[in-house]
């Protein structure tokens, strides 16, 4: 298992969906987006790679989580 699966996994036990894309941006370079969303809150990141977009992705929730505890 790939550690971007494992990043999946573990969001979706946290409740989450998860959807990921790749798209080529205009110079033709892979870009891959990916989002999360649950309760009407959606979080979306784009990187040039997919496993740094989805480590992105994991931060940026952690980062939301914490902010609602304090």
């Amino acid at each position: 298992m790939k550690y971007w699966q494992i990043i999946v996994n573990k969001m979706t036990k946290a409740g989450f969906s998860a959807g990921w894309v790749s798209v080529l941006d205009h110079c033709g370079r892979t870009v891959w987006i990916v989002d999360a969303h649950r309760e009407a809150k959606r979080f979306v990141v784009r990187a040039d790679e997919k496993l740094t977009a989805f480590v992105e992705l994991e931060r940026v929730i952690h980062q939301f989580a914490v902010s609602l505890l304090s």
